[in-house]
């Protein structure tokens, strides 16, 4: 299978060929805003960073460490510290993981269980990380005989791997003790997110916590690497994207998902996903 250097091109592939694609990337590429995409992402740390805010979810990123992201969770890199920004990302289609999942046997598990006190951090033992990278090794490496067989056989075995590291009882249990907040900036986040549906402007979030709007901004681009607008506008998407797969209309899921006006909803949707909301939600529900 073909590394890419890019994941863009990465994810593109994964969506035309509607299987997965590997990035192998380094700092070279610049890294992209605060996104939401179609296909799951499997990130594998190998240089380290200092932190990845999914959501409203800040993890710090320690080499070795893997973040498994579904397709309506949006996600930033921030603050990379270290000189090569190094790591191996993955992006799955879900209709292929869910083909390849058995009854008794779900290997979509570990991209959409989201319990209380989950984390999309999994901290690899050493055995773990010598095995992941020994599956994404066979993957690339194969272009002999039968090698899309190999390629599926691997990508199998690696799937069991991150469902098994994800699911077991004690990662349930220390999951919340993995996530670093920046106490201020989470208490603006918990609002952000508990009235997404409702007009935030930056001023009534000065207001509400008796701040400046030039403190707020400050704080919160410190902490996550983004903006305020961005990030409502990322979040956002992510809400209109799942309503729109679940069926919902194009003219109550602007609404729902917190755009003032269906303008301003389509340009954000388009520009972010690629498509206009009306062809994504005709993709979502064939």
């Amino acid at each position: 299978m073909q590394e890419f250097t890019s994941c863009k091109m990465a994810m593109q592939s994964c969506m035309d060929t509607k299987t997965f694609a590997v990035a192998h990337l380094y700092k070279e590429e610049k890294t992209m805003d605060m996104h939401v995409h179609d296909c799951y992402e499997i990130y594998y740390s190998i240089s380290g960073g200092k932190q990845f805010l999914i959501d409203n979810k800040f993890y710090p990123i320690e080499p070795g460490d893997v973040f498994i992201i579904n397709q309506y969770e949006s996600h930033y890199i921030t603050q990379i510290e270290s000189s090569v920004h190094e790591r191996i990302v993955l992006s799955v289609h879900p209709d292929f993981v869910k083909a390849l999942s058995e009854e008794s046997a779900d290997l979509t598990g570990c991209f959409v269980k989201r319990n209380p006190g989950f984390s999309h951090r999994v901290s690899f033992t050493k055995e773990q990380k010598h095995d992941f990278l020994y599956l994404v090794n066979k993957i690339v490496n194969a272009n002999d005989f039968a090698h899309e067989i190999t390629e599926k056989a691997a990508f199998m075995e690696l799937l069991v791997l991150l469902n098994k590291a994800y699911l077991k009882p004690e990662e349930k249990e220390t999951a919340i003790d993995t996530l670093h907040y920046n106490s201020q900036v989470d208490e603006i986040l918990k609002f952000i997110n508990s009235n997404i549906e409702n007009d935030l402007r930056l001023e009534d979030l000065a207001k509400t916590f008796h701040m400046s709007e030039s403190y707020i901004c400050r704080i919160f681009k410190q902490a996550t690497g983004t903006t305020v607008n961005k990030y409502v506008t990322a979040r956002r998407i992510t809400i209109a994207k799942a309503l729109l797969s679940s069926g919902h209309a194009v003219s109550e899921t602007y609404e729902q998902s917190g755009f003032s006006d269906y303008s301003s909803f389509f340009k954000a949707f388009t520009k972010t996903v690629g498509i206009s909301p009306k062809k994504y939600a005709q993709c979502s529900n064939k």
